[in-house]
């Protein structure tokens, strides 16, 4: 089948990745529950040759299918500065272009070791290799282990971006670390001060005709109209230990671990049925939890911002690791 899956399961965990999906993680199953948001609108098609090649290719109208992708090297599309040592002018696609190529997935065992789903990516329009290995540990928590090498004779700016798709809910909670600067980056249907505007989590001021109030996004759909934003947040870097970022919903509570080191910003697209690619259709009830390296979604912008892109220098290898782990909240009383 060509859609077939390629899986890993144990310790009360689940991981399916599609190759010809562009390896995409369609599902991710910790705690007894499927976390992953599934699109009823567009169904899965297999990108091509033609498709891998096309720089206006839209990700967001023709693989927006839901699950966990990844973006490298821009997430928006966009047409890079004249004056990028050997990339000036270069067109980057939609989500960027790991979506749209066959991502080779193979299952490696070996003794004293636990089984790894690792992914393959090799960069078209700039040079590099990408590889993602996933495991399940012991306490069935889901390892994600990249690696992004250079192979290029120039250095190399970049975006990364996981693109895990989760549903947005009335009672979904975000916990994510007090007082983080937050940048916005887009907005439908609110008005959070517009494109760079900046916020402290989880008080963002939303402007209305009355002038403007101070809201939690602690719980961002209650009792919210249709509104849509895209938001990035700087991770604090602790003195000892990771960072622990998480959702809650549902009566369970998922949780990735990152070292802000390696994984500095954390990008949230919120869906309250405020946007959708189509016109006339109703918008989606969606989050993306997105951990990421450089804030913003596209590169040409991260690059005249100065520090909100990531460069890679010939021949290095950059690698960091996301943890994610679940578990059900225990019942009041």
């Amino acid at each position: 089948m060509a859609f077939a899956p390629v899986f890993l399961e144990a310790h009360g965990a689940r991981v399916e990745i599609v190759p010809t999906l562009g390896g995409k993680i369609s599902s991710l199953r910790l705690a007894g529950r499927e976390w992953l948001w599934t699109s009823d609108v567009l169904p899965w098609s297999a990108p091509d040759e033609r498709l891998a090649a096309d720089d206006a290719a839209s990700y967001v109208e023709l693989a927006d299918t839901g699950g966990f992708d990844e973006c490298l090297p821009t997430v928006g599309a966009c047409r890079l500065p004249a004056d990028v040592r050997g990339f000036g002018g270069l067109a980057l696609p939609d989500h960027g272009e790991l979506w749209s190529q066959y991502a080779p997935t193979e299952r490696v065992e070996g003794a004293g070791r636990a089984p790894e789903l690792v992914t393959r990516w090799r960069g078209r329009r700039m040079p590099y290799a990408l590889t993602r290995a996933v495991t399940i540990e012991p306490d069935g928590a889901v390892c994600m282990r990249y690696a992004l090498e250079s192979r290029g004779d120039v250095p190399m700016p970049f975006l990364w971006s996981s693109h895990p798709l989760l549903p947005l809910t009335p009672d979904t909670r975000l916990d994510l670390p007090v007082a983080a600067r937050v940048r916005v980056w887009a907005q439908h249907g609110v008005d959070l001060g517009g494109d760079g505007a900046e916020h402290r989590w989880p008080v963002l001021r939303v402007r209305d005709a009355s002038g403007g109030a101070a809201r939690d996004f602690t719980v961002p759909a209650r009792g919210a109209a249709p509104f849509a934003c895209k938001l990035f947040l700087d991770l604090p870097t602790p003195r000892v230990g990771p960072v622990r970022l998480a959702v809650e919903q549902d009566g369970a509570r998922l949780e990735v671990e990152v070292d802000p080191r390696e994984v500095p910003h954390l990008g949230v697209w919120l869906n309250h049925g405020g946007w959708s690619p189509f016109a006339g259709r109703a918008g989606y009830h969606n989050l993306a939890f997105e951990p990421c390296i450089g804030a913003g979604d596209a590169l040409d912008a991260a690059l005249r911002a100065g520090a909100a892109a990531a460069w890679l220098a010939p021949g290095e290898t950059r690698a960091w690791t996301l943890r994610w782990r679940a578990r059900r909240r225990a019942a009041p009383g």
